[in-house]
């Protein structure tokens, strides 16, 4: 760690300690060179994927904006937020472990229909008709009969979404 004094690139840590709930690591140090101390801060790297979304554009996986969706499709259903937060939490997890630096916006909204589909087929149907852009009572009855036959998975969206691994 360079020294911000004298600029000398050698220093010994003195004292570490962690800050806050472990989110970081506060390190106190002292320059080899003109033996000022100094203190650094370390945190972990996050790695946070891109989404490639369905005209091309790449933008950053917002937790919120996965959360906001959940949160309006389960409105006035019994659906813990707790739920919906681990949900996320579980989702960018299994995207982080893979280490994919780009996911396709399809494969996250078949992975929040089918999270929905199996804790309430109400906020499912909600959040399939925005999704998949239902523009008439035809697509919501054939959403709903898929959902009701038993052994059946409601209709899988129209392009092919990729497993996560292809798309990093």
């Amino acid at each position: 760690m360079r020294c911000p004094i004298c600029g000398n690139s050698d220093s010994r840590v003195v004292d570490s300690r962690e800050v806050g709930e472990g989110g970081s690591i506060r390190r106190r140090r002292e320059c080899e060179g003109c033996r000022r101390r100094f203190t650094t801060y370390e945190r972990p790297e996050e790695f946070v994927p891109r989404i490639i979304k369905k005209d091309g554009r790449r933008e950053e996986f917002k937790r919120s904006k996965v959360l906001e969706g959940l949160v309006r499709a389960c409105e006035k259903r019994p659906v813990s937020q707790r739920d919906l937060d681990a949900f996320v939490d579980r989702l960018l997890q299994g995207i982080q472990d893979q280490m994919l630096t780009e996911v396709e916006s399809g494969w996250v909204g078949e992975q929040v229909m089918a999270f929905l589909r199996e804790r309430d087929p109400v906020a499912y149907v909600r959040f399939a008709s925005v999704y998949r852009q239902f523009t008439d009572i035809t697509a919501f009855e054939e959403e709903i009969r898929a959902l009701l036959r038993p052994g059946t998975r409601a209709r899988k969206a129209k392009s092919k979404v990729p497993a996560p691994g292809d798309a990093g």
